[in-house]
Order: structure tokens, then C-alpha cells, then sequence
């Protein structure tokens, strides 16, 4: 067997000193290493042009590199000074938004030219649809408990009761929020310090990642814009449980919050994986009630703790109005036709339309049993008659109901990050339906998909890019497609 040839310009686990010189989508920083045997290019997630970082490797491959982020040494010259605590969820708080919004708009124009095989990308952009709130923009948020704390002045681990947020790359390192990040709810952040302190003074251990033991695990809080309200979500594992007093815990939250508390749940979760709710777990409601609602465009959703719901709703407006938008823009068919809204989760956008095209029917498909239970309730809650909602397979949806076969005109497309498996967009692409709206929140599977519908006879009309998550990598992309004649 022929040796391996070592790489001449790094090996895994390295940690090696980089600048970082461009930007690839999904905030991918490049750096670039240079000597006697050429040029090498090293991918660092979480980095910006400019900056000077301290970097791990983890893949070598013969052209290029990917690591992990250890350390910012060095800032770029386009970032400024914040006053908000720094964490890993917010990687380009401190580089303007104009700026975030060009690396988010180059790097996905990039994708789509090389992997969706669309030319002239210019030609087809439509839009790109700010945030309407760049701060304290999300609705829910996850607190980690844990056993080992980060001293930034020694610069290691140290034995601490912490409460806030992992520290990047390190998946058993907490490091505590004392105030405001900037994302969330800034009277939460500025109150997890004393819950921090509430919870260690009972004695009771935070959650050791390495040794998979503790109590304390998880602080959860979901925030109605709409009400100004807050529900909370406890999770613990049920060693020690008799030790602990949730009532008064609970008692404590609302003297806290006054008026804004909701309610309070209590998860127990045995298991050893990184995740606030368990398979075999159970969830108690403790005091007050377990849901809360939002409103969108008008229309009111009913929110769980587990529901899945758009994280910046005030954006989610923004990108349903430019779904509706292309669902309508020249769409003569669409009266007494049947819209498919597949993968649609609690329902928010097939009520949106549905409530917009009263002699049309709307049919929601997702997989997910109680995410189409939510949506039941929450049609009728808004009383939209002309939209039915299906638990089913979207790829077998049609021969599960034959019924519609024929009638469908136009599908709306919100899959998850990984986009859709090949076959299934087969499947879609059989319905044979004149327009396709496709929603997505990684343009990165957007690009790949967009290729198979264009060799499958649908042309890229445009699209548009709607920046949900402002100070991260991540951006929504909205694409309309026309079947041609």
C-alpha cells in the first residue's frame, strides 16, 4: 500500500496563526498559507477578512484545510465597539451591518453561479429584505448549566457554577452571561446572573459534560413580541429532584418578571446527549400556563415550548410578505386551484395565503404529527376554513391522496437546512405544477436543488435574500421558479 504523502503545509490538530483574507458563504473566513511548496488555503468558520486568529485544524485535505476558531488575536479594522457582552451565537456583532449584509449578498450570488448553474445572477435578484430589529431580535433563547467555567485571565478550564452559553469550539465549557447580549431579551439577560446564583446556592450541582452527571441542565426562555410575555423552561435531571423546591423557583421568576411571566415548565432529562428535550424525558407544567401567542401578518399562532417558530418574528413578517408576493405576482390560475405548502411545519405561511384566496384551497404537509396538530388548532383559532393540513410523507403525499392529483398549480417549499432529498424533489417535479415558490434557510442546498428543477424545466425568475438572523452567517433565501410552456 503506497504511503500517505504528509501535507507540507499543516496536520490535524495543529494550531496555527492565520490571517484571514476573504469570505466564503455560511461565514466561512479564508485564510491562506504560503511557502516554498505554494499556496494553501484554510477555511475558518466564524471569522471575518482582516482579522488575525488562532485556529485548530481538523480536516487536511491536499488543497485545502478546514478548522475550528480558538481565538480572535488580532481584530479586523471594520470592527467596532460594542457594549453588549460577546458570545458565540453573535460571531459579527461587531462588524457593521452594511457590511454583513455584502458578505451575505457576494457569498450567496457565488453559490448559486457555481453550484445552481444560474447565469447573469444579478439579473435575477429581486430584493434584499433587512431585519426590521438588528438587537434583541429573538424570541427564544437556550442557557447552558455547567460544572467547568473558562478563566479568561489564566486562560483555562476552572471548577464554577456557570450559566450562559459554551464556549466556541469547546462543547464541555460554560462561560457565564452577566448582561445583555444584544440578541435576546436584554431584561432576561441582565437577570441570568441572579438566577445563576439562585440556582447554585441550593446546592445542587450544574451539569458536568465530561463526567455526564449533575442537575442542573438547561434555562429556557420563549418570548411573545406580541404580549410582552415570557415562558420559561427548567431542565433538570431527576437525581436530587426532592432537594429541589420548583414552586419556589417558580415564585422566584415571577418576582423577577412581574406581569411578563407566563409560566413556568419543568423538564427532566436523564439522557446524556447535548439537548434540552429528551426522548424518554417527561415535561410538567409548574405554574401559570404552557403556551403562548404570537401574531403574524394578523393571524395569531399558538406557541409551545417545542413548537418550531420563526426565531425573529418581526423578519418572518417580512419573508412571508415576499412568499406571498411571488405566490400572487401574475398568477392567473391560482383562483379555484389547490396550493401545496409542503414541509409546512405549524402552517404559518399556507394560513397566510389561504386567508388571502378564499375560493383556492391551501393543503399543508409535514411529517411531523404535532407540528400539524398545531396548525389544526391554529386555522381554526383564525378561523381559515379553505386550508387542511396533512401528516404524511411529502414525497407519497399524492398517492396517499389521490384526490388532488391534477388540481395543484402552485407549490410553496420550506425544507430544512439540508434541503430535499433528490428523489423527493422528483416527486414535486412530477406534480407538474406551473409555479414553485422555494423557502429556504440554507441557500448553500437552495443552489444544488435549483439545478435539478432547472434541468427539470423550471426557469430561476428571481429570487430574493431576507436576513433573519442579523450578526451570524445565516440568511434566508426566497426563489420563485416558472415551468416553462
Amino acid at each position: 500500500m503506497p504511503r500517505r504523502e504528509r501535507n507540507p503545509f499543516v496536520k490535524r490538530n495543529e494550531t496555527i496563526s492565520i490571517q484571514i483574507e476573504d469570505y466564503a458563504f455560511g461565514g466561512k473566513g479564508i485564510g491562506r498559507i504560503r511557502n516554498d511548496y505554494g499556496e494553501f488555503v484554510v477555511f475558518v468558520p466564524n471569522t471575518l477578512p482582516g482579522q488575525l486568529v488562532s485556529a485548530r485544524i481538523v480536516k487536511s485535505r491536499k488543497k485545502f484545510a478546514e478548522a475550528k476558531l480558538v481565538e480572535v488575536l488580532e481584530p479586523s479594522k471594520d470592527e467596532v465597539e460594542i457594549s453588549y457582552q460577546e458570545i458565540p451565537g453573535a460571531p459579527y456583532i461587531k462588524l457593521p451591518v452594511a457590511l454583513q449584509h455584502q458578505y451575505k449578498k457576494e457569498s450567496t450570488f457565488s453559490l448559486f453561479e457555481k453550484i445552481g448553474k444560474v447565469s447573469d445572477i444579478s439579473a435575477k435578484f429581486d430584493e434584499f429584505v433587512e431585519s426590521p430589529s438588528y438587537f434583541h431580535y429573538r424570541n427564544k433563547m437556550e442557557y447552558g448549566f455547567s460544572a467547568i467555567g473558562f478563566d479568561k485571565n489564566l486562560k483555562s478550564d476552572v471548577d464554577e457554577f456557570t450559566l450562559g452559553f459554551k464556549k466556541r469550539g469547546v462543547w464541555w465549557l460554560g462561560e457565564n452571561l452577566d448582561k445583555d447580549s444584544g440578541l435576546f431579551d436584554a431584561d432576561v439577560e441582565n437577570h441570568v446572573k441572579s438566577i445563576r446564583i439562585y440556582c447554585e446556592k441550593t446546592g445542587l450541582d450544574p451539569w458536568h459534560g465530561p463526567k455526564r452527571e449533575g442537575f442542573f441542565r438547561y434555562f429556557v426562555v420563549r418570548k411573545s413580541f406580541q404580549n410582552n410575555e415570557l415562558l420559561f423552561n427548567l431542565v433538570t435531571t431527576s437525581t436530587h429532584l426532592k432537594q429541589f423546591d420548583i414552586q419556589k423557583f417558580g415564585t422566584f421568576l415571577k418576582e423577577l418578571f412581574g406581569d411578563r411571566f407566563a409560566g413556568l415548565l419543568h423538564t427532566i432529562n436523564d439522557e446524556t446527549g447535548d439537548r434540552t428535550i429528551a426522548t424518554n424525558g417527561s415535561v410538567n407544567l409548574v405554574v401559570g400556563k404552557e403556551k403562548i401567542i404570537e401574531e403574524l401578518l394578523g393571524l395569531q399562532f399558538e406557541i409551545s415550548m417545542q413548537s418550531f417558530f420563526q426565531t425573529n418574528p418581526k423578519s418572518a413578517e417580512k419573508l412571508y410578505t415576499k412568499v406571498i408576493d411571488y405566490v400572487f405576482e401574475e398568477n392567473t390560475e391560482i383562483e379555484n386551484s389547490v396550493v401545496l405548502d409542503l414541509f409546512c411545519g405549524t402552517g404559518t405561511i399556507g394560513q397566510l395565503v389561504a386567508s388571502r384566496i378564499p375560493n383556492a384551497k391551501v393543503i399543508g404537509i409535514d411529517i411531523v404529527a404535532s407540528a400539524i396538530e398545531d396548525a389544526k388548532k391554529n386555522a381554526l383559532r383564525n378561523n381559515v376554513s379553505n386550508v387542511e393540513f396533512f401528516a404524511d410523507d411529502v414525497g407519497k403525499f399524492l398517492q396517499n391522496q389521490p384526490q388532488f392529483e391534477n388540481q395543484i398549480k402552485t407549490i410553496i417549499l420550506d425544507p430544512a437546512r439540508a434541503g430535499i432529498a433528490p428523489k423527493t424533489l422528483q416527486k414535486i417535479i412530477n406534480i407538474n405544477a406551473n409555479r414553485i415558490i422555494y423557502v429556504s434557510c440554507n441557500p448553500a442546498t437552495q443552489a444544488r436543488d435549483t439545478e435539478m428543477l432547472q434541468e427539470a424545466g423550471y426557469t430561476f425568475e428571481k429570487f430574493s435574500l431576507v436576513d433573519q438572523f442579523p450578526h451570524t452567517s445565516h440568511i434566508e433565501s426566497v426563489a420563485l421558479f416558472k415551468k416553462l410552456n
